[in-house]
């Protein structure tokens, strides 16, 4: 996959297949259009073109970053797309200049006179240009005129499976991450730095690795003690995690802290993935620090149960 940080870096195609949208989260819906995009491809003889935008629209236009959370930082989405066999990922940045251009110049322009859009793959929900005033019934009515063929994912296809990134969003703001993992085809997961905390947890006899999440906008699951899996310089580890405020000595700041089991190398300042795979229970007080070890030998043994 050729990776295109703006349209100046794109040579222009002979036959390009082309979809676009925000695809957080890349989920079993974003799939099926991908799945789609192949296969016209390869009965096109062309390349396939996927257009995404970054920072999203919704941070630019409405100013709510700091309400919106993302299923996916830019990183990660890429990490996710590698695996569809696309020719071409094209990542415009999106600022309010961008979104004053109307649908019919974004087709004219930037479709067919940078990409070479010969088929466009688009839901049945999909929109775009100044106020997404593109719609699938304007593309249909003008697609002669601008040369290129437009297939639509009917809403039966998407809507049958349930599936959005908003859906989503709302399952892992509740801790339901095995849901969530149902719908986007794989674990949620989170990458972060590994940096120095209180080091309450060797004292416990139970160390733990301290997770920063440098993107603000990634999603963080609800709070509470998680089985999980933990990816470090491609070896798998199972472990269990705690989000939270460490009520039981008076925390007052939101941490990621996960016990990696069968592990004791030095790893501050290197770089964790973390996949959901079950919300064990709530975050509690408890009246001892020896009360908090009992309980986190007991979830560490849910856990290893858990991820067999």
């Amino acid at each position: 996959m050729k990776i295109h940080y703006d349209l100046d870096s794109f040579e222009k195609l002979d036959c390009a297949v082309v979809t676009s949208g925000t695809f957080d989260g890349v989920h079993l819906g974003h799939q099926k259009i991908l799945a789609k995009l192949k296969e016209i491809t390869v009965a096109k003889g062309g390349e396939s073109v996927l257009i995404t935008f970054f920072p999203h629209p919704r941070m630019v236009l409405f100013n709510d970053s700091q309400k919106l959370k993302l299923l996916n930082t830019l990183s990660e989405k890429i990490h996710l797309l590698e695996k569809f066999e696309i020719d071409h990922l094209v990542i415009i940045p999106f600022t309010r200049e961008f979104s004053e251009i109307n649908s019919q110049t974004f087709i004219q322009d930037i479709l067919v006179e940078r990409i070479g859009a010969k088929v466009l793959v688009i839901g049945y929900d999909h929109r775009f240009g100044k106020n997404r005033e593109g719609s699938f019934e304007y593309l249909k009515e003008n697609a002669s005129k601008f040369g290129f063929e437009v297939l639509e994912i009917p809403r039966q296809d998407i809507e049958n499976i349930g599936i959005s990134s908003t859906i989503i969003r709302n399952s892992i703001l509740a801790g339901e991450v095995e849901q969530a993992a149902l719908l986007l085809g794989a674990s949620y997961s989170l990458n972060g730095k590994v940096v120095k905390g209180k080091q309450l947890g060797r004292t416990l006899g139970y160390p733990t690795a301290n997770i920063y999440v440098v993107e603000d906008y990634k999603l963080i699951p609800a709070e509470g003690v998680y089985a999980v899996r933990i990816v470090h310089n491609h070896n798998q580890y199972n472990g269990v995690l705690n989000i939270g405020k460490r009520p039981t000595i008076e925390g007052k700041d939101r941490t990621i802290e996960v016990f990696i089991f069968d592990f004791d190398k030095e790893i501050y300042g290197e770089n964790l993935t973390i996949h959901f795979v079950k919300k064990i229970r709530e975050e509690i007080k408890f009246n001892s620090l020896d009360d908090l070890k009992a309980q986190i030998g007991k979830d560490a043994e849910e856990a290893k149960s858990i991820l067999g």
